[in-house]
């Protein structure tokens, strides 16, 4: 009887730079780094390379904790390395979005969760959940060394920080979800490029 095979959930991400487009593919793991069917290392020689690749699993410290697998294609070595750098970072963020901002699809024993595209127009109306109200603390009037008195006071509860949120925050700080927009410019007709014009010759 063959050996049932445990679930395994991966998060999607897709990332782009100049003509190059990376799809990455996360899951819980070791932090091994899988490029095209090649390690990291054997893929990107240099080093700003695999440090742009890296970058967005140090800055959420989950470089230990995730196994990325990307395919990549088009563009150059550097355009490549910074899709792959915004792909990762998009699917750190659908892994910690909640369940309102992405789908899953389930084939078998694997799932795929993507982000949810959130501007197309709907017919079915999502209920908006309001927040919780929150409450005043009132706090004791304290009697000081000196013999003064501190009144009464209304301070606001300590709510606890989703650290979701805080994931999503150090992502975008550090602009790993920003699109580059910069391209080659197109060459112009009459130019021998996109601004260098011909020499002018007097004679």
């Amino acid at each position: 009887m063959a050996e049932k095979k445990e679930p395994k959930t991966y998060y999607l991400g897709t990332g782009r730079r100049k003509t190059a487009v990376a799809r990455v593919r996360i899951s819980e793991g070791k932090g091994a780094i899988s490029i095209n069917g090649r390690a990291l290392d054997h893929y990107f020689t240099e080093e700003k390379d695999r440090a742009a690749v890296r970058a967005p699993l140090t800055a959420t410290e989950l470089g230990n904790r995730l196994d990325v697998t990307v395919k990549t294609a088009g563009g150059g070595i550097t355009g490549q390395a910074d899709a792959i750098k915004q792909g990762v970072a998009r699917a750190i963020k659908v892994m910690f979005s909640p369940p309102t901002e992405r789908k899953s699809v389930t084939l078998g024993h694997v799932t795929a969760v993507r982000a949810r595209n959130l501007n197309t127009k709907s017919t079915v109306t999502s209920p908006t959940v309001q927040a919780p109200a929150v409450k005043p603390v009132l706090l004791k009037p304290t009697v000081n060394a000196d013999g003064t008195v501190t009144p009464a006071v209304l301070a606001a509860p300590a709510i606890a920080e989703d650290p979701a949120i805080g994931i999503v925050k150090k992502l975008r700080d550090g602009r790993y979800l920003t699109r580059d927009s910069r391209m080659k410019e197109r060459k112009k007709y009459g130019l021998r490029g996109a601004r260098r014009g011909t020499q002018f010759s007097k004679r």
